[in-house]
């Protein structure tokens, strides 16, 4: 499966710089590499970004439905997403909310799992997909969009 404009969900740094290497290297078009990552060590997702390994990267902290609704707004304005990617062992130890929050990303999800030399990825199945955060929630950008939300929302009670 050729994983390009897929969102590369970081929790385990080293997994995931495993993981977009491998699919550098496999790459056989002549495209660059079309991850995107996402995580809480911003450290390791530049160094992935110089690397090549990714084509981009944003911060997120992944267990916040706020942060992750930001994330899905960065998403609609800036990248196509065709699905999400996570280290399977990371999704199927998480709790039923974590995964919640996980399957609000996008529906096209998948886990990365590891067989002797090469990654295989298969279709993440969850009963539990939720409609994506970003309808789910209208995040200001600003302490006066804040407020005006606020406003407005006192005005129609």
């Amino acid at each position: 499966m050729q994983v390009t404009n897929y969102l590369l969900i970081d929790i385990d740094n080293e997994f995931s710089r495993a993981f977009a290497q491998y699919n550098k290297n496999n790459n056989k078009s002549t495209t660059p590499c079309e991850l995107i990552a996402v995580g809480s060590n911003t450290r390791q997702l530049v160094k992935m970004m110089f690397d090549e390994q990714i084509k981009d990267y944003c911060y997120c902290d992944l267990e916040n439905e706020i942060s992750v609704a930001e994330l899905s707004h960065y998403l609609a304005d800036h990248h196509s997403i065709h699905g999400v990617l996570f280290n399977s062992a990371d999704y199927l130890l998480a709790s039923d909310q974590q995964r919640s929050i996980y399957n609000s990303l996008n529906e096209n999800r998948f886990l990365i799992n590891l067989d002797d030399t090469e990654y295989t990825l298969s279709r993440i199945t969850d009963d539990t997909l939720t409609e994506p955060l970003i309808a789910d929630h209208d995040i200001a950008h600003s302490t006066q969009e804040l407020i005006c939300q606020a406003e407005l929302h006192n005005k129609n009670k």
